[in-house]
């Protein structure tokens, strides 16, 4: 699903006309970079609150140059402009808050800690919310009449399930709602939403775009200049600025992000092969790209913990898009109840693909 053409890069980049052409691959280690004789090939970590100028220049309402190259790469890949924020929650609470949407349409099976936002919103009155099946796109459009927002997520967290986003987006147009697409799982490399007429794409860059476990940081990407100074907006008055250090280690991660996903896809397309063909397994959830694998194991939620429990080289945690694999089970969360209680939700990362089965075979039993 990548695509061979950058597209159009976020207005403020300096090098737009560069990277207008240049495969993904390349826009991902290029663009974002200092440009000017004597300086250094990468932005620096830049800590500063207090700047001096006559302008009243300030890094929570201004930003420094670590946030901006990392905001022009994101940007480029997507096409659009990019603005970081402390976490994906961050990311997609400014969304919320850019939009002040008084009627949401939502996929039932999303991320736990946006439905956890939402729910408050309702709670509070500010907000009335219409779940859907986001793969069912005729009822998607039908909820988005009367509605302000349409939330898509996908692939979905964590059944994987995939919307088709620029059908969405047209019915969604055409009734007047904004669409939001939360693209984490499918990263830049392979989806680009605003080619298929999203308003707003989030990530969480905590996951895949830093890609090392090491950082929270969350991006909103817009080809809509007012929906970027609302963005922008709503970091400053929220006060949801990233760190100068995870900016940068965000932008070092970005670096590797393609090698990182072709190695993981390939890896992924090998587990879930034979993931189906395995005795203890009763369902795979596998979009055909990607780094994210669910399964439903045999003997529902008991032996699904005990796999958790088993594995050795796999990591049992709950974030995901790191180098190394890392594994599951969704329903023990209440956010996550409705979802089956054997699904175990694997993020597939770089390591020789044998060892992985290897491991994941062996907790299989």
């Amino acid at each position: 699903m990548s695509n061979d053409q950058p597209g159009r890069a976020p207005a403020h980049a300096h090098d737009v006309a560069r990277t207008t052409t240049r495969h993904p691959d390349t826009v991902a280690v290029s663009a974002g970079r200092p440009t000017a004789v004597g300086e250094p090939l990468n932005h620096p970590i830049v800590l500063a609150s207090n700047i001096r100028g006559e302008e009243g220049v300030y890094a929570r309402t201004h930003g420094v140059a670590t946030w901006a190259g990392l905001e022009e790469a994101v940007g480029a890949l997507e096409g659009g402009q990019a603005t970081a924020f402390a976490t994906g929650m961050a990311a997609a609470s400014a969304a919320l808050f850019a939009l002040a949407p008084r009627v949401l349409v939502l996929p039932t099976f999303s991320y736990l800690g946006v439905r956890a936002l939402v729910n408050d919103l309702v709670e509070q009155a500010r907000l009335q919310v219409r779940f859907v099946d986001i793969t069912d796109s005729a009822a998607v459009i039908e909820a988005a009449d009367g509605a302000d927002v349409v939330w898509v997520e996908t692939p979905t967290n964590p059944t994987l399930d995939v919307a088709d986003v620029r059908a969405i987006a047209e019915g969604a147009h055409r009734a007047g709602a904004r669409v939001v697409v939360d693209s984490t799982f499918a990263t830049p490399i392979c989806a680009r939403p605003l080619d298929d007429g999203a308003d707003i794409v989030m990530h969480s860059g905590t996951k895949f775009i830093g890609g090392h476990s090491d950082l929270m940081i969350g991006l909103t990407v817009t080809a809509d200049d007012v929906l970027h100074d609302r963005l922008r907006h709503a970091r400053l008055v929220n006060g949801a600025t990233p760190g100068a250090l995870e900016a940068f280690l965000a932008l070092r991660g970005l670096r590797t992000l393609p090698l990182r996903m072709e190695r993981a896809q390939a890896s992924a397309h090998t587990l879930v092969e034979r993931l189906r063909a395995h005795p203890a397994v009763e369902d795979v959830r596998y979009p055909g790209w990607g780094a994210m694998v669910s399964f439903v194991v045999v003997g529902g939620a008991d032996e699904a913990d005990a796999v958790c429990r088993r594995v050795q080289l796999l990591v049992p945690a709950t974030s995901l898009g790191g180098v190394e694999s890392t594994i599951e089970r969704r329903q023990k969360y209440a956010g996550d109840a409705h979802v089956p209680p054997g699904l175990l939700r694997m993020s597939v990362g770089i390591e020789h693909v044998e060892d992985v089965w290897a491991d994941l075979s062996a907790a299989l039993g």
